[in-house]
């Protein structure tokens, strides 16, 4: 396992003084990108291959939201590669071991110029070692989305979305679905599915279907496209 040691800084909490759902995910993003980085697969290398590799999928589940000023341990470290496709885990801890969140993780390897799936080559994964999986209740990699839907409020994509690949980052889509629920904190259960990346300039159309124990958020295009689907399970609190 690739693990970095942090302390929750007031930057990223939000007005309950707890790290924010997008907070964890960026912890998390983070963690898989420094071993990357450290293993000599970073950013720069992907980018002469014109490769890389692009989230398919999250479940992360979450127990408890970490205050400002807790140290934390993030850890994360892939399961297997099957063809297209990687899978990875990853844990965030307190300083006593409590773990705090954990998730799972699909993604699929890229031709970046073609713009297709391709399978990577054994230079592309050889570094890293697959570890067993963690013990969880394991989601599929798509989300069942309903029939009934209450369309919402368009908005543009702002350039402070945009990550180093020209796309909307992983964690943004997540926060714009947070921006629809009654409150910020969320306990439980989130899945996301993505399906097509969002660029400066796009227009996103949400839609939202409430259960009593669900709620699944899509952001489209305004062609009804999906970009990405978002669910909560669990506790708004």
């Amino acid at each position: 396992m690739y693990v970095i040691k942090q302390r929750v800084r007031y930057s990223e909490a939000d007005h309950t003084k707890h790290l924010t759902l997008t907070g964890i995910v960026n912890y998390f993003q983070d963690c898989s990108t420094f071993q990357s980085e450290d293993i000599g697969l970073e950013i720069e290398f992907l980018e002469s291959h014109k490769r890389g590799w692009v989230l398919s999928s999250w479940q992360i589940i979450v127990k408890r939201y970490p205050k400002i000023g807790e140290n934390i341990e993030v850890g994360t470290w892939p399961t297997s590669f099957h063809g297209l496709y990687g899978t990875r885990n990853f844990v965030m801890k307190d300083e006593s071991g409590e773990t705090l969140a954990y998730a799972n993780s699909i993604w699929v390897f890229m031709d970046m110029e073609k713009g297709r799936p391709t399978k990577p080559t054994e230079e592309e994964i050889r570094a890293y070692v697959p570890e067993p999986e963690l013990a969880m209740d394991y989601a599929p990699r798509k989300i069942a989305l309903p029939k009934e839907w209450k369309e919402l409020s368009a908005f543009s994509v702002r350039k402070s979305q945009i990550d180093t690949n020209g796309h909307v980052n992983n964690s943004r889509y997540i926060e714009m679905a947070l921006e629809i629920l009654p409150k910020e904190l969320y306990r439980g259960q989130i899945r996301v599915e993505y399906k097509k990346s969002a660029v400066y300039g796009d227009i996103i159309w949400p839609m939202i279907h409430e259960e009593e124990t669900k709620t699944i958020v899509k952001l489209c295009d305004e062609e009804g496209h999906l970009f990405a689907a978002v669910e909560f399970t669990g506790e708004i609190v």
